[in-house]
């Protein structure tokens, strides 16, 4: 098999940040990894904060709310850090506290039913403002277009090239993926007769000095040398697959579980007390770092060690909606959060005034909003990524925002090669690779995003307000934001490039997040 194309690299490498191909049992993990964020050089020198800062100081309980996919509240290292709903009973069908919510105990989900049914799949937005806008422009060439129509026609036109286009891509790719597999199964089986079950990538490479023109060790070194392996390639088929059949389904009407109407923001009966969901993992993952127990020998060490986290299920796979998001964030408020970490992004808003009236709206409560940059390797100041820290119809910007960018361990790849950016957009920079942290039954799994580097931020807002409990959430963001640790000149490869540049270049602060340096920050301002 010869060597895949850049594209077909690309968009395989791509699908690896999503499907979470990347994911390692804790069983089989390099200790010297597990926890590196928690640690010096690079991450965030939580450990050190703990032991030389915080030593005998108590602290009080912070609620952070996570909006994601769900969280498996039942799992062995996040049990007492979920948030209890102390005014509502659970189970008896009356919504005690009167919030509009029956039963909601952990949180709430806005993608289910009391009937059980739940929303795993949906479109893109860019999908959904095809399908919209096919109904208003099918059939019509520009020449029949009014003038107050020409923006949406633009957009349309826009929407309709990325659908049919990624489209096209993944039905090219699915049987490109399917044809790797089965030569490299083929091939594998032969090289497990000749060189053993458990052969290594070393016994490969030695193999083939000796049999270069070996049809079979050709195969695996081709899908070795890019990265991958059988087991990573199982994953991509489906999940291209999964693409066709919801995120670029022109069809798909996943809102029928709900029964709302997602454009009437009034519309807000609707939802479930099922928190978790058909699939927690994303969720479940940011939870840990933030909230994980710290020093129990299980898994990984959350970030603060007294956290309650307020479940919002509201990402589905795919784009999730601006209703949704917005309501999340106004039950976030109303219930007694204090930080809500936000690890999503999609590249159209289509209702951008009520999500932002909802950020709005934690402003004016003081409650900080921490959120994930994306993972598409771009300047997030001239590519959409909502919701965003900034909108075209803003006057003022949030005072009450955080948008974090990924970083690593390693001093000459120190931002995520995946990691969006911006000078001007976002803020500072967090761990958000090799992370081991929680995943649903009790497991724990590595995996990488800038969906990573969103909690280690919450994690640090949230030990702070534990702490320091004086401080209001706008003095915590300046201090997070003052006391990272200062890498703006160290050179970094540009996300989604290879061109060198200062690490300034990539955040308005030049700085990765540090524990040890905000505590200290704390503590002088507090006094």
């Amino acid at each position: 098999m010869g060597r895949m194309t850049k594209l077909s690299l690309a968009v395989l490498m791509l699908a690896s940040y999503t499907a979470g191909a990347q994911m390692k049992s804790v069983d089989d993990y390099d200790k010297k990894k597990l926890n590196w964020y928690n640690g010096g050089k690079y991450g965030m020198s939580t450990d050190k904060a703990y032991d030389k800062l915080l030593k005998d100081k108590k602290s009080e309980a912070v609620v952070v709310a996570v909006i994601d996919s769900g969280v498996d509240i039942e799992h062995e290292d996040l049990q007492g850090s979920i948030w209890v709903n102390a005014d509502e009973i659970p189970g008896n069908g009356i919504d005690d506290d009167n919030n509009g919510y029956i039963d909601d105990v952990n949180g709430w989900s806005f993608l289910g039913n009391p009937d059980g049914e739940d929303i795993e799949h949906t479109q893109l937005e860019m999908t959904r403002l095809y399908a919209m806008y096919t109904k208003k422009f099918d059939g019509k060439t520009e020449a029949d277009i009014a003038d107050a129509d020409k923006a949406d026609w633009a957009e349309y036109m826009e929407v309709k090239a990325k659908v049919e286009k990624s489209r096209e891509q993944a039905e090219k790719t699915i049987p490109m993926v399917n044809m790797m597999m089965e030569k490299g199964s083929a091939a594998d089986a032969n090289l497990k007769k000749t060189l053993g079950d458990d052969y290594t990538v070393k016994d490969l490479k030695k193999y083939m000095k000796k049999n270069p023109e070996d049809a079979d060790a050709q195969t695996m070194m081709g899908i070795y040398g890019q990265g991958l392996s059988l087991k990573a390639l199982e994953r991509y088929a489906p999940y291209f697959q999964g693409q066709l059949d919801y995120h670029y389904n022109l069809e798909l009407d996943e809102r029928k579980i709900t029964g709302d109407t997602p454009g009437d923001f009034s519309d807000v009966n609707y939802g479930s007390n099922n928190v978790e969901g058909p699939d927690a993992l994303h969720g479940t993952h940011c939870s840990g770092i933030i909230a994980a127990t710290r020093g129990n020998g299980k898994g990984n060490d959350g970030v603060a060690d007294n956290v309650k986290i307020m479940v919002l299920r509201a990402v589905p796979d795919g784009d999730e909606r601006d209703k949704d998001i917005a309501l999340s964030i106004r039950y976030a408020v109303d219930n007694g959060a204090q930080i809500c970490s936000m690890s999503f992004g999609k590249a159209y808003s289509p209702y951008q005034e009520e999500v932002i009236a909802a950020i709005r709206y934690a402003e004016e409560k003081g409650v900080l909003l921490v959120h994930a940059a994306g993972n598409s390797g771009m300047d997030i100041g001239e590519n959409g990524n909502f919701p965003s820290p900034t909108y075209p119809s803003m006057s003022k910007e949030f005072s009450n925002w955080i948008e974090v960018g990924a970083s690593t361990r390693y001093k000459k790849n120190l931002a995520a090669s995946f990691s969006n950016y911006s000078e001007k957009h976002v803020d500072i920079y967090a761990p958000g690779l090799e992370i081991m942290s929680t995943v649903p039954q009790s497991e724990y799994y590595e995996t990488q995003g800038t969906s990573m580097a969103c909690p280690m931020v919450s994690g640090v807002a949230a030990l702070l307000k534990g702490y320091f409990p004086e401080l209001t959430m706008f003095q915590i963001r300046d201090i997070i934001l003052k006391s990272g640790q200062d890498v703006s000149d160290m050179e970094t490869p540009l996300p989604g490039d290879t061109k060198m540049v200062p690490f300034k270049a990539l955040c308005e602060t030049g700085k990765i997040a540090n524990v040890y340096n905000a505590v200290e920050m704390a503590m002088e301002m507090a006094k």
